[in-house]
């Protein structure tokens, strides 16, 4: 006899590369770089301490530490490590107001997500204006 072997489909398998046909909303994108942002945050902490510790210990070290910061490659990553923090901050309070049941329908989580990218980018570029030297 044969059998007839019957292929039903597979809910609850993906692949890394079934992951790439889906267009992710904004909320998830904001969502994402929320936790890749805390994430940056967290793992340079211990550097940042560091530093911190060494620019505390005497005025020599403290202008070692500044001739170091004045590279242009150390600003931009001073500058990332600021838009970490800021977007983490504004999408902290994005979800802070969701978990008070404000803005949970797509339309308003959609304001709110194009709010935080906003409000954290346009913070981080005068920062970064500042940062350089534009004013």
């Amino acid at each position: 006899m044969s059998e007839v072997v019957k292929t039903r489909p597979r809910f609850g398998v993906m692949r890394l590369i079934d992951a790439t046909g889906y267009r992710l909303p904004l909320a998830g994108f904001v969502s994402i770089l929320h936790r890749a942002s805390g994430m940056l945050m967290f793992l340079l902490l211990p550097f940042i301490l560091y530093l911190l510790d060494k620019s505390l210990t005497s005025e020599l070290t403290f202008a070692e530490l500044q001739g170091f910061t004045s590279h242009v490659f150390v600003k931009l990553v001073i500058l990332a490590l600021v838009w970490a923090y800021l977007h983490h901050f504004c999408a902290g309070i994005r979800h802070l107001f969701m978990d008070l049941h404000f803005g949970l329908n797509k339309e308003s989580a959609r304001q709110s997500a194009v709010s935080v990218l906003v409000i954290s980018l346009g913070l981080a570029a005068l920062t970064g204006l500042k940062l350089f030297g534009v004013f």
